[in-house]
C-alpha cells in the first residue's frame, strides 16, 4: 500500500513538473521588487565595496601583469551595475 502511494506522488509529482510552462513575465511582482530592494540590493552594494578593497589592494599586481581592465570589470564594475543600474526586480541581470 505503502509503495503503491509512493509511487502515484512521485509520477503525479513528475506530470506536474513536466508540463507546467509559463510565459515569460515582461514585468517582475511586487514580490519579486520587494525582495529585490530589501535583499538583493544590500546584497550587491555589500559586494561593491568589497569588490572595490579587494580591487584596490590588489592593483600593484594587477598593474604589474597589465590586467586591470579584467579585474576592474569584475570585481568593481559588473557588482556597481548591479546595484545601481539594473531595473529594480530584473535578477536576469545579475546573471551577465
Amino acid at each position: 500500500m505503502k509503495a503503491r502511494l509512493a509511487t502515484l506522488v512521485c509520477v503525479t509529482v513528475l506530470i506536474l513538473t513536466g508540463t507546467t510552462s509559463l510565459p515569460a513575465q515582461e514585468h517582475p511582482s511586487v514580490v519579486v521588487k520587494v525582495a529585490d530592494a530589501i535583499a538583493v540590493r544590500p546584497i550587491c552594494f555589500a559586494s561593491t565595496v568589497v569588490g572595490t578593497t579587494f580591487f584596490v589592494l590588489g592593483l600593484p599586481v594587477t598593474t604589474l601583469l597589465k590586467r586591470n581592465h579584467p579585474a576592474a570589470e569584475a570585481l568593481v564594475i559588473h557588482p556597481a551595475k548591479a546595484t545601481f543600474t539594473r531595473p529594480l526586480g530584473n535578477m536576469d541581470a545579475l546573471a551577465n
